[in-house]
């Protein structure tokens, strides 16, 4: 069903022919900056989350997976839960200075944003 995906294909002229594969050009993930390198800010959210505020980091340059490894360390190391998606990392919480900090240690170019 997954190479039956009809979002995917929106917009693509009908083939007649049996053998015609239809193809998508897969985006390729960039890869991971070292730490020296990237350009984390991190900041404070409350749209769209019924009043409660949450700590982003954003500006992370690098695959999924690193990402969410460093997730992971900022939840391990605050204790809080949260996510990371679409290049951005999601804390609940306001915890922006200890963010700062934590990844300023890790080695990362981190600023505090709003």
């Amino acid at each position: 069903m997954a190479n039956n995906d009809w979002k995917e294909r929106l917009g693509v002229v009908y083939s007649t022919n049996p053998d015609f594969q239809y193809a998508t050009a897969a985006e390729q993930e960039k890869e991971t900056l070292p730490a020296g390198r990237q350009r984390l800010i991190v900041g404070i959210d409350r749209r769209n989350r019924g009043g409660k505020q949450v700590t982003l980091v954003t500006g992370f340059i690098g695959k999924a997976d690193d990402l969410k490894d460093l997730a992971k360390t900022l939840k391990t190391r605050l204790g809080v839960g949260g996510s990371a998606k679409d290049g951005q990392i999601t804390i609940q919480g306001d915890f922006r200075d200890k963010v700062t900090d934590i990844l300023k240690q890790l080695g990362y170019n981190a600023k505090r944003g709003n």
